[in-house]
């Protein structure tokens, strides 16, 4: 019987591309404190060791929009490596929550997927997974109404930082109502209210800036 072999998580193939000769740049931001800005150039290559970071896309008219927030053991600054092409950065990177990074220079990645298909394989996954949260919360922003973009934000966050509780879903991030509405394009007061609402309605409980979903289908139902 052939026994498959099971593909070494990103984690541990990240930290084995930080070797001795690239040795590994570990860094820490405290929540809003930026990363990289679009423009800045892409040098390094990023591993979230904690916490969560925001990507958005800023437009001339100053508008900004989330395109994505990033879990622990997620890899960004990876734009080059799908062109193929030096580029500078796209995206605003924004630490959503205090973070802790693991950063390489990027030469160190494209070196390393040559050598290793399973390291291609990984990144694609965890790539795949991005994209189809950007679609979702590009979704939750295309709402008007400000209760529908919230509850849609909740319910990502659930999927992407859930925790089972006896309660429900717990999400496992401390989250301000100021960080909230920076990422639904809201104001702290608007979502302070809306927060209060599915609180009174026995929809969610908060407890130290966690907030536990009671269900997330029957928000869903109600509020999207």
């Amino acid at each position: 019987m052939v026994v498959a072999q099971e593909r070494p998580s990103l984690a541990n193939v990240f930290r084995q591309l930080s070797g001795s000769a690239f040795p590994p740049v570990v860094e820490t931001y405290e929540r809003g404190k930026t990363i990289f800005f679009p423009g800045d150039p892409a040098e390094r290559v990023y591993f979230l060791l904690k916490g969560a970071v925001k990507l958005s896309r800023v437009y001339e008219a100053g508008e900004e929009i989330t395109v994505a927030l990033l879990r622990e053991n997620s890899v960004f600054g990876v734009l080059s490596l799908i062109t193929g092409q030096k580029a500078d950065r796209f995206y605003h990177s924004v630490a959503f929550t205090p973070v802790e990074l693991l950063s390489i220079p990027i030469e160190q990645v494209e070196k390393a997927l040559k050598e290793n298909p399973d390291l291609s394989m990984i990144m694609l996954q965890g790539l795949s997974s991005r994209i189809l949260q950007t679609e979702m919360m590009i979704e939750t922003l295309a709402h008007r109404d400000m209760g529908s973009r919230l509850v849609s934000f909740l319910l990502i966050l659930c999927r992407d930082f859930g925790v089972p509780s006896p309660e429900g879903i717990t999400i496992d991030l401390k989250l301000s109502h100021q960080a909230i509405a920076e990422a639904i394009g809201s104001t702290r007061v608007t979502v302070t209210r809306l927060l209060g609402d599915l609180k009174q309605d026995q929809m969610i409980s908060i407890h130290k800036k966690k907030i536990t979903v009671h269900n997330p289908v029957t928000l869903s139902q109600q509020f999207t």
